[in-house]
């Protein structure tokens, strides 16, 4: 069940995303237009101290909701998504990761967009002064990752990418 691009043309683009229009035929030969957004890479991080994690808690405007993230930003050209990882953390937190092990990667919304983000873990971040993006988030928590779920089940935990990452992390354990 592939199904075939014959062409992609742009919507809209800038150094954010890329709207487009592809031309999509389905396995039975119908054709249609679908919509779709090229995102660069994504990299983020779950700092861990024993058994919790350090989540910002932030506004996003555009669902108008708050809710727990773990910090994590854009890939920039040339960079590695380890690289990203721990320069995210350290910006938005002001804790630095030490050793950065890879978590998993995820693509939050498949169906919409192509973007990939890269999670890691650490176990050894060191506080280094305030955060120097002190807009992302209105505080800081350490939060026993055990709680997790009941974050999820009371909508203070919506990120696809945050919500992938801990519960990977609490299966494993």
């Amino acid at each position: 069940m592939r199904w075939t691009v014959h062409s992609e043309r742009p919507l809209y683009t800038d150094p954010w995303l890329d709207v487009r229009a592809a031309d999509i035929e389905l396995p039975g030969g119908r054709r249609f237009d679908h919509r779709l957004i090229r995102r660069p890479r994504g990299a983020g991080a779950v700092l861990r101290d024993g058994g919790r994690v350090l989540l910002l808690w932030r506004h996003r405007f555009i669902t108008d909701t708050w809710g727990y993230e773990i910090p994590m930003g854009g890939v920039h050209e040339g960079e590695e998504p380890r690289a990203a990882a721990a320069r995210e953390a350290e910006e938005e937190t002001g804790w630095r990761p030490g050793t950065l092990r890879p978590l998993l990667r995820v693509q939050p919304s498949s169906g919409l967009t192509d973007s990939e983000h890269h999670v890691f873990v650490t176990d050894d971040a060191v506080r280094v002064g305030e955060p120097t993006d002190p807009w992302e988030s209105e505080r800081l928590d350490w939060v026993p990752l055990t709680e997790a779920p009941a974050l999820i089940a009371r909508g203070d935990l919506v990120s696809a990418t945050t919500v992938s990452a801990l519960l990977y992390l609490i299966s494993a354990t």
